[in-house]
């Protein structure tokens, strides 16, 4: 049996923890903040109830294998409930979409909405996504990073090369495909579920429509808050231990391996294995100073474009919004402007700052346990948005700046057809400053650093960090950022560290 202190209770630091303790460990969670969860957040108030960061479940598989390894069953903890119809889309030119929860229905819509062939070009483009998924999911997604090695064994099957096109961004690969501007757009929407710019991520996250089609879009009925929660039940259960309320001052290192952490009141809880499930850049900028042998991590994560964040809009509604989806998104005219504005690039060069006609994502479930009464609505609105860096001009702190911006997120979704300032009982703001507050992630980027450019998935930091004993889970790790991907990285540093 080992000591195992997991650092971060994320939803991936809890999935590890889950996992180690199955396995015979002795798993000690320690949390900065006063509850479980990390972006899993919720907000409640007056009988408005919130979820205030991931409002969508894909690759449910991944945490039905986590309930199964730790000896339980997903469906005996949660209501999940696949969504149909799942996401609605309005383009800035009054086109409508509505894309079904069942891929086989994806195709007919398509064309109904967007005119005939739209459904054949998207079905093309999934098969190409389907074929990447084989070739990638295993290697690159369930298995420890192994850099140049992965990169040779691809480079034994040429034609699987020729699939994944590690050189097209996905732009480039909408463009190949598809025809009507509206399905470009639909496909550009996608690298932002890595923090990512469709004109610099690689071609190989048209994986993520294929994945969300495939594999279904699915709901935790009385929030997503609930996963977090059950995940922790699974660790507990197996006598892991969670400690809130304590921040962590650094990692100790002794005798050149991971030796347990130090908390900010000067506690150390010794442990032959550290699990970080902070942000990456914290972790080696703050957690583990100077130490040498992270020396290379460092500057791999300094090539590296951190990813965009979100400001978010929680909104206590009274009335009901008929013929309204699950989820709903509103498209601007210019979408490029939108990303040079939060990456600060083209007509932005240098300076990111919040973006004057955003996309707006609207999450309203259909929930009685998300509002006071039937005749309330309880809406989660994000729009996407440069992280924090008051050093690089991007203060979201500044004075008027977050409720000046929130009024007009609100004028943008009136004008696209979503007016609901005169409903309103409350709104709360959330900005990339509180995310970072709240969670530790370096200026509230939502996925640590993006997929922008070819190369960033092998700068992302493995799982096994090169000091001995510490690994890495969480959406700043391999295999990145998501719900399904942290638990993945927290099924991967299960294998490595094994069982008791």
């Amino acid at each position: 049996m080992a000591r195992v202190v997991v650092v971060g209770a994320g939803l991936g630091g809890l999935a590890a923890a889950a996992r180690l303790a199955a396995l015979g460990h002795a798993v000690t969670v320690v949390e900065q903040g006063p509850r479980a969860g990390g972006k899993l957040g919720w907000f409640s108030r007056d009988g408005h109830s919130f979820d205030t960061g991931p409002s969508l479940v894909t690759l449910p598989q991944v945490y039905r294998d986590l309930f199964t390894a730790t000896g339980g069953r997903l469906e005996d903890a949660l209501d999940l409930v696949r969504l149909d119809p799942a996401v609605g889309y309005r383009f800035a030119d009054g086109t409508r979409l509505t894309v079904p929860g069942r891929p086989d229905a994806v195709p007919a819509a398509l064309d109904d909405a967007l005119g005939a062939g739209a459904g054949r070009q998207w079905s093309a483009l999934m098969d190409r996504a389907a074929a990447m998924w084989r070739i990638s999911e295993d290697p690159f997604l369930r298995t420890p990073l192994a850099g140049a090695a992965t990169l040779a064994r691809l480079a034994r099957r040429p034609r699987d090369v020729a699939t994944v096109a590690p050189w097209q961004s996905l732009r480039g690969l909408g463009r190949r495909y598809l025809a009507h501007p509206h399905l470009r757009t639909l496909l550009d929407r996608y690298a932002t579920y890595s923090g990512s710019d469709p004109r610099r991520a690689p071609a190989v996250l048209a994986t993520v429509p294929y994945a969300e089609q495939a594999f279904g879009s699915w709901y935790v009925r009385g929030g997503l808050h609930r996963l977090g929660l059950a995940v922790l039940d699974r660790a507990v259960a197996h006598g892991a231990v969670l400690r809130t309320g304590s921040p962590v001052r650094r990692v100790l290192v002794e005798n050149g391996r991971a030796a347990g952490v130090e908390l900010a009141d000067g506690e150390r809880l010794r442990a032959d294995v550290v699990v970080s499930g902070v942000d990456a850049t914290a972790l080696h900028t703050d957690l583990l100073p100077g130490e040498p042998r992270t020396r290379g991590v460092r500057r791999a994560l300094g090539r590296t474009t951190p990813s965009l964040s979100g400001f978010v809009l929680l909104l206590a509604l009274r009335g009901r919004t008929p013929g309204l989806d699950h989820h709903t998104v509103l498209f601007p005219d210019d979408y490029d402007a939108e990303f040079d504005a939060v990456f600060g690039t083209g007509r932005y060069a240098g300076r990111p700052g919040p973006v004057p006609d955003p996309t707006v994502y609207v999450s309203a479930p259909d929930d009685p346990a998300l509002v006071p009464d039937d005749d309330s609505e309880s809406w989660f609105v994000l729009v996407n948005a440069p992280r924090h860096d008051p050093a690089a001009g991007m203060d979201w702190d500044a004075p008027g700046l977050a409720a000046g911006y929130a009024d007009r997120v609100l004028e943008v979704m009136a004008r696209r057809g979503l007016d609901v300032r005169g409903r309103l009982r409350r709104r709360e703001i959330r900005t990339p400053a509180d995310l970072a507050r709240d969670t530790g992630s370096v200026g509230g980027s939502i996925y640590g650093t993006s997929s922008n450019g070819s190369r960033a998935a092998f700068l992302r930091p493995a799982n096994a960090s090169p000091v001995p004993g510490l690994f890495l889970v969480g959406g700043s790790a391999h295999p990145g950022g998501g719900l399904p991907l942290v638990g993945l990285s927290a099924e991967i540093v299960a294998g490595l560290v094994g069982p008791a």
